[in-house]
């Protein structure tokens, strides 16, 4: 019997501790201007009450153009419940490649330029690509992806996040 109350009280601390961690692993998304395509501005501020995914990609990366159908494909499903998508195009790619791509793919999200690197470099110094976050309606960074996201997880932790409050 006391062998099953310690292996109960071991599991409970153990619970309790990964849920603490878990809580304290989100981060606030750092303080970051985005220039749009349209050469207008947008902000971290700008995010907060909605679900968002913020995905660092480039033209010249395979996996980020391979995934850009699923990218295009979950902002569509979500949309319509709080959800939005910002793709930020990486320094060193050319901003006509970057607009070619947004226009021929016709890609239904807000599409930034990180010209300088300095957003690239607020978001963890990013240098890998496709390197995605999804940042709660509080603003806060709940989940990185270096590599394609699996979109099957995803999609269940974007659903969670919009059903809270």
């Amino acid at each position: 019997m006391k062998k099953l109350v310690y292996v109960a009280a071991t599991a409970l601390a153990l619970a309790v501790g990964v849920g603490v961690y878990l809580q304290t692993g989100v981060a606030a998304a750092p303080a970051s201007t985005f220039v749009l395509l349209d050469g207008s501005k947008k902000n971290t501020d700008d995010m907060k009450g909605k679900v968002t995914l913020v995905n660092f990609w480039a033209t010249s990366c395979v996996t980020c153009v391979a995934e850009m159908p699923k990218v295009i494909a979950t902002y569509e499903k979500y949309k319509g419940q709080g959800y939005d998508t910002l793709a930020v195009a990486m320094s060193y790619d050319p901003p006509s490649y970057v607009v070619n791509f947004a226009e021929t793919r016709k890609l239904p999200f807000k599409v930034a330029i990180d010209n300088t690197g300095a957003v690239a470099q607020a978001w963890g110094d990013v240098k890998l690509t496709p390197t995605t976050y999804i940042v709660n309606k509080r603003g806060e960074i709940v989940k990185r992806y270096v590599g394609e996201p699996d979109f099957a997880e995803l999609h269940k932790l974007i659903e969670k996040l919009l059903a809270e409050a």
